[in-house]
């Protein structure tokens, strides 16, 4: 499934309830969908939820059901108890992709460190963890709690990488971004674009030396 990180709605996280194999097991949330339109959504469909690709179980007015495994709890942040959350329904083909192909498929967890308005606009500041700084340039694309963003400057740190946005007043208004502060935790997705150049540059870096190793 495929997102392009333009939240259509945002919902909240009504109950995360314990399955019978334990915490380490995973959840079930019962999520409240607010203004998303569930018509064409259908049991199996995927929903972006935080920028976290999950699978629709069960849909009752208003309200869908997800179950989210212990290994994604480990390795997000915002889907372990009640809370506002993005939502975003899977691309179909001939979608108009307003923001940047999204994979659902988190990353990493930043931190952020700066969120401060600027004039009309604000500023909003994330440390990245080390490993996702060759991912993250300046005109580039990363998704943040779901959202699609345009990088504005990055920065390598020894804790590591702090990259800068822009947000206009139409996505604080139609995201939870407005809602966060200095220390909070974010879903991180970097651009699969970069993703794939870099697979691309290292392996025509490394290919001289296998064919070497194999002659």
């Amino acid at each position: 499934m495929m997102f392009t990180g333009i939240i259509a709605a945002v919902g909240r996280i009504e109950s995360a309830v314990t399955g019978p194999g334990g915490p380490n097991a995973g959840l079930k949330l019962s999520i409240e969908c607010g203004s998303l339109a569930l018509d064409t959504v259908s049991l199996g469909d995927s929903i972006a939820i935080n920028g976290v690709c999950l699978t629709v179980t069960k849909k009752d007015s208003g309200r869908i059901e997800a179950d989210v495994s212990g290994e994604t709890l480990s390795c997000t942040v915002g889907l372990d108890g009640p809370g506002a959350v993005n939502l975003e329904k899977a691309l179909c083909l001939g979608d108009a992709l307003g923001g940047h192909l999204v994979s659902g498929h988190v990353d990493g967890v930043g931190r952020v460190l700066q969120f401060e308005s600027r004039g009309e606009s604000f500023l909003l500041r994330i440390l990245a963890p080390h490993e996702l700084a060759r991912f993250l340039a300046v005109k580039g694309s990363v998704t943040v709690q779901g959202v699609s963003l345009t990088i504005n400057s990055v920065e390598d740190l020894a804790a590591g990488c702090a990259f800068a946005i822009n947000l206009i007043p139409h996505t604080l208004s139609h995201t939870t971004l407005k809602a966060l502060t200095p220390g909070a935790r974010v879903n991180l997705e970097v651009d699969m674009m970069a993703r794939y150049a870099e697979r691309l540059a290292r392996f025509a870096t490394a290919r001289p030396a296998i064919e070497a190793a194999d002659s």
